[in-house]
């Protein structure tokens, strides 16, 4: 992975102890400066970042509109069925030239300069390129305009990212000497590959909501065990994510993507539910359908653990990807940047082509558990969002991040918060704080 242009540490507005990434300054989340540094080193360079679904794009034309960072890419697929990622900006002036966020397309053709482009991005033609023939009142004909005799089609087109496709799921870098996919994966890949294993998906649909909060919080939620068992009735009450049940916590040599993985278990009043005011004893199902668990193949333990697979692995790869498996539910989380105090979060829900009809409805059933009013993860959006309120009280406090002591890597259990420690241990060293 080569390094990004290197800003002098002096120039951070962050005073951070250090040596420790077990308290994160609330500036980390609130400063613009900060927050633009950010964009260039974790969105703009040295990182693959999550685009969408191969199931999104599965004709020649289909395109889909999304963002990487705060710019602006279309994912399409070829005419030779090859998958391309292309910023959404004129290369003549700039402007925004798709508006749709889906659609089919035998090109793309800018509505300012009607400047086009073929669906890999290439320029194949502008309007009076060698300028407009006109006749001057004697009958002469004359060139007026016209690009530069040396302009060239082929150095004038959209910008192209990087693109890597592994299991139908597609990443796209502006960093065209980015390592490869497998490597940046790491020790997360594994899991990674246990639910993309190379069948085909289908696409059960989306959510969408815009969370005031900083896109870093997000992350940190999805590499934290410690709050699930406390802040969601479902999984504490349900049995699907508590503090009492098995459970490993898993992060690449980085410290960068994590995997938390937990196994199910029976719920109910216990020792992990004493004090916890979100635990609702007498609560049941009027429709215990939501929670029709039924156990599938691909969940086996890709290191071939014996006993029951886990229910349950929620992935973060950094900078902007959740996927989450719980239950029957799976889905890919997209994190968009909308400056330091707001991010936009697409869930996009997909099951697998050879899922029965059976199998496909309790996906969507269990979906219910997710999503922007879910009954788990609409807790999380209000948390991260009284969370940012705190930060910009008080800019120069910082978050506790110990429990079970202030070092890095992954765990054997749950009770701990080391893959956020280990997330900001990497942050610190790339943005040189």
């Amino acid at each position: 992975m080569n390094a990004p242009e290197q800003l002098p540490a002096a120039a951070s507005p962050v005073h951070w102890a250090r040596g420790t990434a077990s308290r994160v300054p609330y500036r980390v989340y609130t400063d613009e400066e900060l927050y633009r540094r950010e964009l260039d080193r974790f969105f703009y360079t040295g990182h693959w970042c999550y685009a969408g679904l191969e199931a999104e794009i599965p004709n020649p034309g289909d395109f889909k509109r999304t963002a990487i960072g705060e710019r602006e890419v279309i994912l399409v697929r070829a005419a030779d069925g090859s998958v391309q990622v292309v910023e959404n900006r004129c290369a003549h002036r700039g402007v925004v030239f798709c508006q749709e966020k889906h659609g089919n397309a035998k090109d793309f053709t800018c509505p300012y300069h009607q400047w086009n482009y073929d669906l890999k991005g290439n320029l194949t033609g502008l309007p009076f390129r060698r300028g407009v023939k006109v006749r001057d009142e004697a009958g002469k004909v004359q060139v007026n305009g016209g690009m530069p005799a040396d302009f060239k089609l082929e150095e004038n087109g959209l910008t192209k990212l990087k693109v890597a496709v592994k299991g139908g799921v597609i990443f796209a870098s502006f960093d065209h000497d980015v390592e490869d996919l497998d490597s940046y994966l790491g020790a997360v890949r594994p899991w990674f590959e246990r639910a993309f294993n190379g069948r085909k998906l289908t696409l059960l649909g989306y959510s969408r909501q815009r969370i005031p909060g900083n896109w870093k919080l997000m992350q940190e939620n999805i590499k934290d065990p410690y709050h699930p068992g406390l802040l969601h009735t479902w999984f504490v009450t349900f049995g699907l994510w508590r503090n009492d049940q098995r459970a490993q916590m898993i992060t690449d040599a980085h410290g960068r993507h994590a995997a938390m993985v937990g196994w199910k278990n029976a719920g109910g009043k216990g020792e992990v539910t004493q004090g916890v005011t979100s635990f609702k004893e007498g609560m049941t199902l009027q429709d215990e359908r939501v929670l029709d668990v039924v156990p599938e193949a691909w969940w086996a333990h890709p290191q071939g653990e014996p006993g029951a697979p886990p229910s349950a692995c929620m992935q973060t790869i950094f900078p902007n990807l959740i996927i989450q498996h719980n239950v029957n539910s799976i889905s890919t989380r997209q994190i968009i940047p909308v400056g330091p105090h707001a991010f936009d979060f697409i869930w996009t829900h997909f099951g697998f082509a050879d899922d029965t009809a059976e199998m496909t409805q309790r996906r969507l059933r269990q979906a219910n558990l997710f999503g922007p009013s879910g009954y788990v993860s609409a807790d999380d959006g209000e948390v991260i969002e009284l969370s940012q309120d705190g930060f910009r009280q008080s800019a120069d406090n910082a978050t506790v991040c110990e429990l079970d002591g202030t070092g890095q890597g992954g765990a054997p259990h749950n009770v701990t918060e080391t893959l956020i420690r280990s997330m900001y241990g990497y942050y610190r060293k790339v943005m040189e704080i």
